[in-house]
């Protein structure tokens, strides 16, 4: 299967065998992977009702449930993994977020788009407008984001929180890129963190 690159990192990089639990699955592309390729016991929450219904079509478990609010329904440490790709960035609270996911699995990836990539800032500065591009598809106002998270944002906040990174990898375009200057390089990023 062909997965987009940063779940393509991700499912890479998943210890075969692991109790995985993808938040915001979506179609359940890597879930689909990490059963039949890594053989993990891979289990998904998904917020909407139609991508659940077609994840239980192809044989994976998940469930409906909302980041926000129903990751305090698992108990802690009951995945080795728990994944956040692509969906930080649609958090209310990205902070409680992590520590959920952190508290749940032993280990937790979480990739978003680097509001900082100098494309997006050269929309603001030449059109003073909020840009839409290829990994940000859709108008301000019709976006899932309501937080516009940079690599530095991010970096702050872990440690802030005393949170562990562990590795991290960088996405031009659908190629990984040097860290040196990611923040301004990088249209995505995908951080492995953990609290050591």
């Amino acid at each position: 299967m062909n997965l987009r690159p940063d779940l393509a990192i991700i499912a890479a990089n998943v210890r075969p065998g692991a109790r995985v639990l993808d938040v915001g699955c979506g179609d359940g592309d890597l879930l689909a992977v990490l059963r039949d390729e890594r053989q993990c016991d891979a289990r998904g929450m998904e917020i909407d009702s139609a991508s659940v219904a077609n994840c239980v079509a192809r044989g994976l478990s998940v469930i409906q449930g909302d980041a926000d609010s129903d990751l305090a329904i698992y108990p802690d440490q009951s995945f080795d993994y728990a994944i956040l790709s692509q969906t930080l960035q649609t958090t209310h609270r990205p902070d409680q977020v992590l520590e959920h996911l952190l508290r749940i699995g032993g280990k937790a990836f979480v990739s978003f788009p680097n509001f900082a990539h100098w494309r997006v800032r050269l929309s603001l500065l030449w059109n003073g407008r909020m840009p839409v591009t290829r990994l940000l598809p859709v108008a301000w106002y019709e976006t899932p984001n309501i937080h516009h998270v940079t690599v530095a944002d991010f970096r702050d906040l872990v440690a802030a929180r005393g949170i562990t990174v562990e590795e991290s990898w960088y996405l031009s375009g659908d190629k990984l890129c040097s860290p040196a200057a990611a923040a301004f390089r990088a249209e995505h990023a995908v951080f492995l963190i953990s609290r050591r």
